[in-house]
């Protein structure tokens, strides 16, 4: 048995997240993992790693997972890519399979995830899979009031007032090192944000107070109070997973 890196890029809209869940739901994880034990044979029990959880709805590129196999002589890791490709949906695309040392970790060797998040102010067909459209007016936004609320999230902090209840971690601290808003177009803006790690449903939450604070709805200092006091905001906003994107790991 080696194992293998594994880079792929997924669309979301159609999967109730990364990992395998139960009561049947279709999973990033559990395609891939399906399409691997049918190629490298049942007898395998393939166990694939992933470098974090994505919720339903949420893409990513680049997402980076890791899995011991015992490839056939005749199987490349370029011809495993090749093959996984063809059983896989169109909406999951391997990019790249190559064998690491035997101790490498998809999910604890992670110093760095980043996430864009694309928001659209006007209606958009082309978009709707990979943007959220803003339900206020353009005008509400403004991207010094958004980066103003982004720039108190840099930083090492408790981040619970950012996260959903029912996770299972064991403390509510990351260390953010970039946060910022920049407009794209007329019609559309994206915030990007890495950290070390993240909690649930903590980007969609954070994109949500950044347009809350632009809106008047809440002030930076309420936000500042949130995270010194370790408590939930005073008015939450989970925005859409659509526009959530994961867009690099670094190890």
């Amino acid at each position: 048995m080696k194992r293998y890196k594994i880079t792929l890029d997924y669309d979301g809209t159609d999967y109730a997240g990364w990992q395998v869940q139960p009561g049947g739901v279709t999973t990033v994880q559990g395609v891939l993992t399906a399409a691997l034990t049918k190629l490298c044979g049942h007898s395998q029990a393939v166990a694939l790693v992933g470098c974090g959880r994505t919720d339903a709805g949420v893409h990513a590129r680049d997402y980076v997972g890791h899995v011991d196999l015992l490839l056939a002589p005749d199987l490349s890791p370029l011809q495993l890519v090749f093959k996984l490709n063809r059983m896989l949906p169109t909406d999951v695309a391997i990019k790249r399979v190559e064998p690491v040392v035997s101790d490498f970790h998809a999910r604890y060797d992670a110093t760095s995830r980043s996430y864009k998040y694309y928001l659209h102010t006007s209606k958009d067909v082309f978009a709707t899979r990979f943007s959220t459209e803003y339900p206020y007016r353009r005008s509400d936004l403004d991207i010094d009031l958004l980066n103003a609320a982004a720039a108190i999230l840099v930083g090492e902090q408790d981040y619970t007032a950012f996260c959903k209840t029912g996770g299972d971690v064991k403390h509510h601290r990351c260390a953010v090192t970039s946060a910022s808003w920049d407009v794209l177009s007329t019609d559309t803006m994206v915030f990007s944000i890495s950290a070390n790690r993240f909690l649930r449903g903590m980007i969609r939450l954070i994109v949500g107070m950044c347009c809350n604070v632009s809106r008047g709805k809440l002030t930076i200092d309420q936000v500042r109070d949130a995270l010194d006091s370790a408590e939930r905001l005073p008015l939450d906003w989970s925005m859409p997973p659509q526009g959530l994107i994961l867009t690099d790991i670094k190890y």
